[in-house]
């Protein structure tokens, strides 16, 4: 397999698009490109990028799509227009591409229509997702309204009757949550999801990286909420209960929240063990002041939730080991690493999480250490198999590695 990664950070959509696909196929040695996955800045004209890439790959099917910033093995940006591009040359793997709209309308039933496109095979190792994070875009009386991923891959799932692991991202373009479009394969989409069924003479390994823990160690149970507005616990103001965690209300002018999630505790309810938990964003206090509003609408009323402090040291020392041990697994598996997806919250930036350093630093590091080509981008929910299924994510990242034999 050849892979090469293109990077560029310009406002010029369409030169942005031929720059970061000349310098993948230069840096890859690529002759007869297979597919590309592309990400870029949601300032960017998406179909003038689209029309870069297209310039110099011609017909070889792109998927990606919006993203808050860029890494690769030499770049980490997520100020100005970072793009990124990763082409594919290979004679040892099948790709099926298959991509549906309609996603505001029914996650579930666009998740079986994705599925339905797909013809399983025994060889099939990996489904790659994007999809499009925004159903409605934040509004001056209205927080964000997100499409959910937990009907997304359920309906994946009970249509594709696969173990296949699924892993990819909810796409958003900005921090203030406008409009988040996709690449389809041959063109520019929005409320859709694209997907990769990746077969053949191919390893798949992933690791996820997490870094928050519980505030002080107490459940609360979710006792009004609607969507994905949480407006009370034990009967009492949700809002007013994180008035006395900060002890100020400054933190109301946060959207984000910087410091504060919501967890959900998947294993021992008086053990604190990262792997076993599921956060979620808190995308700030809804206008009214009466409810916060959640990164995805799948919490419900009864749950019981915790308040997670996001520790940013936890952070990066979570991304050092995770990456450094999931690549000596590799090695030690007889495996040579062929190219790293970082799929990264967009939480995660030192700007947001108010670290000196970034954790996708880290990230790098090992990547370059072991001479395997790099790409990331900042998403707004990260996908991957966690406690035996595949689960949306908030304020993770997720490693995945494509290898071949030694």
């Amino acid at each position: 397999m050849k892979v090469g990664i293109g990077y560029c950070n310009s406002r010029n959509a369409f030169n942005s698009g031929k720059t970061t696909a000349m310098n993948a196929v230069r840096e890859g040695n690529i002759n007869k490109p297979d597919l590309a996955m592309a990400f870029c800045s949601g300032q960017l004209n998406h179909k003038e990028f689209l029309r870069g890439i297209k310039e110099v790959i011609e017909n070889t099917p792109v998927l990606g799509g919006s993203a808050i910033g860029i890494i690769t093995n030499g770049d980490l940006s997520y100020n100005g227009c970072p793009s990124g591009v990763a082409i594919f040359q290979s004679d040892e793997i099948q790709y099926q591409i298959a991509a549906v709209g309609g996603l505001n309308k029914d996650e579930k039933l666009s998740g079986r229509h994705l599925a339905e496109k797909l013809t399983i095979t025994k060889e099939d190792k990996l489904l790659l997702m994007f999809y499009d994070s925004i159903k409605n875009p934040a509004s001056p009386a209205s927080p964000p309204v997100m499409n959910a991923s937990p009907p997304l891959i359920d309906g994946i799932e009970s249509t594709l009757q696969s173990k296949v692991p699924i892993i990819g991202a909810g796409l958003v373009g900005d921090y203030q949550f406008n409009n988040t479009k996709q690449f389809c394969g041959s063109n520019v989409c929005e409320q859709s999801v694209v997907g990769v069924l990746l077969s053949g003479a191919v390893g798949i390994y992933h690791k996820i990286m997490h870094g928050c823990s519980p505030v002080n160690g107490k459940y609360y149970k979710i006792t009004k909420m609607q969507d994905s507005v949480i407006y009370e616990l034990d009967g009492r103001p949700i809002v007013e209960i994180i008035d006395g965690l900060y002890g100020d209300p400054g933190w109301r002018e946060q959207h984000p929240l910087n410091l504060l999630t919501i967890g959900v505790n998947y294993g021992d309810k008086f053990q604190h063990k990262e792997e076993k938990y599921v956060n979620r964003l808190i995308t700030g206090i809804l206008p009214d002041g009466s409810g916060i509003g959640i990164f995805e609408p799948d919490l419900e009323q009864g749950m019981e939730i915790q308040f997670m402090l996001r520790d940013g040291n936890m952070m990066i020392e979570s991304s050092k080991n995770s990456s450094e041990s999931l690549m000596k697994k590799i090695n030690d598996d007889g495996k040579t690493p062929v190219f790293g997806l970082y799929i990264d919250c967009a939480g995660r930036t030192a700007e947001q999480s108010n670290t000196e350093t970034e954790e996708a630093a880290q990230v790098q590091r090992v990547m370059n250490r072991y001479n395997t080509p790099l790409l990331g981008f900042y998403s707004g929910v990260e996908v991957a198999p966690i406690l035996g299924k595949s689960r949306g994510l908030d304020w993770t990242g997720v490693l995945m590695v494509l290898t071949k034999d030694k």
